[in-house]
């Protein structure tokens, strides 16, 4: 497959793709799923086009960790926050307009200047213990560090927790979001699983790597966002609340048998179906007339299109909100990309929803096409038509 953040110019569509092999596998003994095949993540980040601020849902939720996080935290204007995986700075705007000190940290150029041109400090680097070691030297250590759904993007995690562990206070805080893989199985959200996404954690396997590096879970929490996340506070010293709370989730995996090989075989065979069905359904709609298009050009939904084998014959163009992803085709089944005002103009019968993790901000949004007659159909987590 290929990488489904790729989206392509004109005049790529005559080169030939690179394609890179999309398989998972789990460990045995500490259950962490993982890829067996890694892109060299230069490949993947140089120029990246996921945009938080572009979604209210996302603006909303950075809001609403930043209130959270002052409430549980005396922070002064001197303590110093840093934002691993910062993207676009949007997270830290939040922080900044408190009056706080702070860096982010992304690997991706388009975004770090989008970044400093919002006035957000940045290092334009992947975040290691190495570059940790710089950051403490340039500005010291960090009272809290933020990590949404960065730790998923990780290749080497030892050198990413040693590294956090250096660079956090002793009275610090860690806060880490990610996408809590039993909630992803649960609702069969395989399009979550792609080339920059490595690892996929349920608490077991990422306590162990907390241990190693010394650092606890004094709180955790289930989010909503991205489909089902999880939220740590992790410190240097632990709080008897987290240690029960996380013995609770641990228990909970357990008792759900993750970790047992029936549980991926279940969520396999879910999703072969879930295919089928999809693939039918669109099959019967065009040959009754309908006219298909999508609705987000979001990797999810590149990873949909390309196990289900859509590209134009089916999905005639995909729209969406992003400009620098207009213009553009979809890597693989080469989808034309237009602007949201396409969809009020023709007024196609159907859209596939590729952005499922936004479905009631988006459903919100086009109340109009709706009321108009058309239809959005949603595969996650099941397949529908509203």
């Amino acid at each position: 497959m290929p990488i489904p953040s790729g989206f392509l110019a004109i005049k790529d569509l005559r080169n030939k793709e690179e394609k890179y092999p999309l398989s998972v596998c789990v460990c045995e003994d500490c259950h962490l799923v993982q890829l067996t095949h890694v892109i060299p993540a230069k490949i993947m980040f140089k120029n990246y086009l996921y945009i938080p601020s572009t979604s209210l849902t996302m603006l909303k939720h950075f809001n609403d960790l930043v209130e959270d996080i002052r409430k549980k935290s005396k922070l002064s204007s001197e303590d110093l926050i840093v934002d691993i995986g910062s993207n676009d700075g949007t997270l830290l705007t939040f922080f900044k307009k408190e009056g706080m000190k702070v860096l982010g940290i992304d690997p991706s150029e388009n975004l770090s200047l989008i970044a400093k041109l919002k006035g957000i400090e940045n290092v334009n680097k992947f975040f290691t213990r190495k570059q940790a070691s710089k950051i403490i030297k340039k500005y010291g250590r960090a009272k809290i560090i933020t990590a949404t759904n960065v730790m998923p993007h990780v290749h080497n995690l030892h050198n990413f927790f040693s590294g956090v562990s250096d660079l956090l206070t002793d009275d610090g805080i860690f806060i880490a979001e990610f996408p809590y893989v039993p909630d992803l199985f649960r609702k069969n959200e395989f399009d979550t699983i792609y080339h920059e996404h490595l690892s996929y954690f349920s608490l077991q396997p990422l306590k162990i790597l907390l241990d190693r590096y010394h650092l606890r879970i004094n709180e955790l929490k289930k989010i909503p966002v991205h489909g089902g996340s999880l939220r740590l506070y992790i410190a240097k010293k632990s709080l008897l609340q987290g240690e029960k709370q996380t013995d609770a989730f641990l228990e909970n995996e357990k008792k759900n048998n993750f970790g047992q090989l029936k549980t991926y075989k279940n969520f396999s065979r879910r999703v072969r179906k879930m295919r089928i069905a999809l693939v039918t359904l669109l099959k019967e709609l065009k040959r009754n007339g309908k006219k298909i298009v999508g609705y987000g050009a979001s990797a999810k939904g590149n990873v949909l299109l390309n196990y289900c084998n859509l590209d134009t014959r089916t999905i005639e163009y995909i729209v969406d909100s992003i400009s620098y992803k207009q213009g553009k085709f979809t890597p693989g089944t080469h989808v034309p990309i237009f602007s949201e005002e396409r969809l009020q103009k023709d007024m196609p019968d159907y859209a596939l929803l590729l952005s499922w993790n936004f479905a009631d901000e988006i459903l919100r949004k086009q109340v109009a096409y709706r009321e108009k007659g058309g239809r959005f159909i949603i595969t996650i987590p099941y397949l529908r038509i509203e």
